[in-house]
């Protein structure tokens, strides 16, 4: 099992990169079902959703769909500051769209619940969630509960696959968890 030292704490693998694959292939494929015939439209959550996406922007097979980016911003290290920041605001419209909005990680919903809300007062016809990880436990607003998600993890501090640790280890192949 892989290790990894990040900011003074040890982390071991969790999720290889095999079994990250067989969750994305899973997601895509509930995904491909749910929008035969529909052209959906993919907001992708910058900067921690985007290894994600672009895995799973890859096994959408037979079906139009366009991607576009947000930014936003509710953490600094391995807490939540409570607050959602727009740092890079939507550049596209979503109005009368399908959309998915790509997540990295689901917990208490935050996030989530704000966006969608935020979408819908912009005129989106629907908006699903599609997350690598989610945090059931953790969730306070259950309109932030995902439509789709790769793993289902417990209230643990996660990085790699997109997930940072203050900007650093998104890079890592494998989802790592703090060592115990």
């Amino acid at each position: 099992m892989r290790t990894i030292d990040e900011h003074g704490y040890h982390f071991e693998e969790w999720l290889t990169p095999a079994r990250i694959a067989e969750d994305v292939e899973q997601v895509a494929d509930r995904i491909n079902a749910d929008y035969a015939g529909k052209e959906p439209l993919f907001v992708i959550v910058l900067n921690g959703a985007f290894v994600f996406a672009a895995d799973l922007i890859r096994k959408i097979e037979g079906i139009r769909c366009e991607q576009t980016f947000i930014r936003v911003s509710s953490y600094f290290g391995m807490s939540s500051t409570g607050q959602l920041q727009f740092i890079v605001p939507l550049q596209q419209s979503v109005a009368q769209r399908d959309v998915i909005i790509v997540e990295d990680i689901v917990d208490s919903g935050l996030t989530v619940h704000q966006l969608k809300a935020h979408l819908r007062g912009l005129g989106a016809a629907s908006v699903k969630v599609a997350t690598m990880l989610f945090k059931p436990n953790k969730l306070e607003y259950e309109d932030a509960r995902p439509d789709y998600v790769g793993h289902e993890i417990s209230d643990e501090f996660v990085i790699g696959y997109g997930l940072d640790f203050d900007g650093y280890v998104r890079n890592l192949d494998a989802i790592y968890k703090v060592k115990k």
